[in-house]
């Protein structure tokens, strides 16, 4: 047992010190501007899609949760607009339809084609940036006239290069990549509650 302890102290010593490293190198004028990007989409009641596979499909749900509940305060019943952003990883029905009607490579570019409209925004989340089903839909978003936003990690791969705004996380471990993916959706949706807390604030309150 003892040695099974050492060893994990040793790794959890080696994960945190390769996610402080990814941590402290992330381009934060990238993320600047990508923020900036979904507050402008929020203001001007544009939709705002998300997607992945595996864990970032997970991150997808996760900051498309925040960003509609969280952002209205603890409880999400905040009186300002909500955001209008959706996770194209949660309606199963739809998934497997394309999935086994036409192939995997078409599950987000299929439900992006009823909705997308021009001058949304559409957030793609991967890892190694080479997941075909993800390029494809950034590819078919920015046909459409919508901005594309990309986090990638492993270089960034294709998508890096396809999207309008990408951050790359220097790391090649998938944990890390992803850690840091809800990170950056962390920052953005507490500031997202930040901002809509100032606005409602200086509202005047009739009386």
């Amino acid at each position: 047992m003892e040695s099974v302890a050492a060893e994990a102290e040793v790794f959890i010593r080696d994960y945190i010190g390769s996610f402080t490293s990814a941590l402290n190198s992330l381009d934060l004028e990238t993320i600047t501007q990508i923020v900036e990007t979904l507050w402008d989409a929020y203001q001007n009641d544009q939709q705002i899609f998300f997607f992945g596979n595996g864990g970032s499909a997970a991150s997808a749900s996760h900051i498309v949760t925040d960003l509609t509940k969280g952002a209205l305060g603890h409880r999400g019943d905040g009186l300002a607009r909500p955001v209008r952003a959706f996770s194209l990883t949660d309606n199963l029905a739809l998934v497997t339809a394309w999935a086994n009607d036409v192939g995997y490579d078409s599950v987000f570019l299929g439900q992006l084609r009823p909705y997308l409209r021009e001058g949304d925004v559409v957030v793609a989340i991967s890892a190694s940036g080479n997941s075909e089903n993800v390029v494809r839909a950034v590819r078919y978003a920015r046909e459409a006239g919508a901005t594309t936003i990309a986090l990638t990690g492993f270089g960034g791969g294709r998508l890096a290069k396809l999207a309008d705004l990408s951050i790359v996380i220097d790391s090649n471990h998938y944990g890390v990549i992803e850690d840091l993916h809800l990170q950056i959706g962390h920052l953005i949706c507490y500031f997202f509650r930040q901002l809509i807390e100032e606005k409602l604030a200086a509202v005047p309150v009739a009386g």
